[in-house]
């Protein structure tokens, strides 16, 4: 190392940088010098530690002063870097690239092994009708899934024997070695972590403790639920391997389109179709509802094509409160007669001919928009 370096050219930074600037090029050249990345190389291992020094007192704007008004003087009497143990540059390091790659250094002392690690979570997708959303389900669903392995009672031992220490790691499921300069902790590769071993694995589940099987759940979906609801359902995913607890199994609902009715939210939307003599004269129609029961509206006489009319508490229940519902609005569609026989047509044209603008003002209003209008295009001059 070269001690006459100035800590600002180790780490590329003018003697102005900020904060950030100075972290944001240690963090470069740390990884760039890292000793895994540079494995046996001398020259990458000082300088490693040579801009762990720089970074130590430029990120301290305390020993930063003083390292712009006396230089490295100011920690020759144990004020600096020098003075440093091992676990101060480890937290640093920690401190820029978090727990994973500070773990490199140890943090410490050597961690405990892991403990039992929880099953997958898995996914199942059900599909229902709008009808089975409106008044809730119960389904039966086949799920594929890892279960504890009977023959070991999920220890993957033989004859469920109790696993031994390891002998590799002592127990703690992590290995250390030094490395130049540093201490590097990795995780045992005889027990990947678990801080045991099986001498004797199990035949049925080759050590896993665990094995593939079908498992049939029933599950209930309650009322209220929209197309993309997810389901939790803890604890019935994956088994853990070796004892460890089970993942948690999430249901993914989709409903299915309906012939009547479309949804949004809380409401419903439905068309219902009225013969043209009730929308002239007024009358009841008859509609059914999501939940099969028949009920009228009450169309007033001259109704017209796209009037909305809204059934208060028809629509669909709330989530969380089935005693809450949402509204089913119904737009008329004035149907026109067809198949006439002769006398109704020959009715139909004495209506015809004694209706005056009052009876369909809304189409003779458009005619004589129309007719408004070519008459003013006419009268404007030629344009040149």
């Amino acid at each position: 190392m070269n001690a006459s370096r100035d800590y600002y050219e180790i780490l590329g930074v003018p003697r102005n940088a900020d904060a950030a600037a100075i972290k944001s090029a240690f963090r470069k050249l740390a990884m760039k010098h890292h000793p895994d990345q540079n494995p046996g190389c001398k020259i990458s291992e000082e300088a490693f530690k040579e801009i762990g020094e720089a970074y130590s007192v430029l990120s301290d704007p305390e020993k930063r002063a003083k390292y712009d008004r006396f230089g490295k003087a100011a920690f020759q009497n144990g004020g600096g870097y020098q003075q440093q143990g091992f676990q101060d540059f480890a937290d640093i390091f920690n401190e820029i690239f978090g727990g994973e790659m500070g773990d490199i250094f140890g943090r410490g002392g050597a961690r405990r092994r892991a403990g039992p690690q929880p099953g997958a979570d898995l996914r199942y997708d059900v599909e229902i009708s709008l009808e089975n959303a409106f008044a809730g389900v119960e389904r039966e669903i086949t799920v594929p899934s890892s279960v504890k392995c009977e023959a070991c009672a999920g220890s993957g031992s033989e004859g469920a024997a109790p696993p031994e220490t390891c002998r590799t790691c002592n127990g703690m499921g992590e290995v250390q070695a030094s490395q130049g300069f540093f201490r590097v902790v990795r995780t045992c590769p005889s027990c990947h972590g678990r801080g045991q071993t099986i001498a004797h694995p199990c035949k049925s589940c080759g050590g896993r403790g665990l094995v593939r099987k079908d498992r049939t759940l029933a599950v209930k979906i309650p009322p209220g639920v929209e197309d993309g609801t997810r389901i939790r359902l803890a604890g019935e995913g994956d088994a853990g391997p070796r004892g460890g607890p089970n993942g948690d199994l999430y249901l993914f609902l989709s409903v299915r389109p309906h012939q009547l009715f479309e949804r949004d939210g809380p409401d419903l939307y439905c068309r219902a179709h009225a013969p043209m003599t009730t929308a002239a004269l007024g009358g009841d129609l008859e509609i059914v509802t999501i939940d099969g029961e028949k009920t009228k509206i009450h169309i007033p006489a001259g109704t017209q094509t796209g009037r909305r009319f809204r059934l208060k508490g028809k629509g669909m229940p709330a989530l969380r409160n089935r005693h809450e519902r949402g509204d089913l609005h119904v737009e008329i569609a004035v149907e026109t007669p067809v198949n006439l026989t002769p006398k109704q047509r020959k009715l139909l044209e004495e209506f015809a001919s004694g209706c005056t603008e009052e009876a369909h003002p809304q189409s003779h209003g458009f005619f004589n928009s129309v007719k408004r209008f070519f008459e003013g295009a006419a009268s404007d001059p030629p344009t040149r």
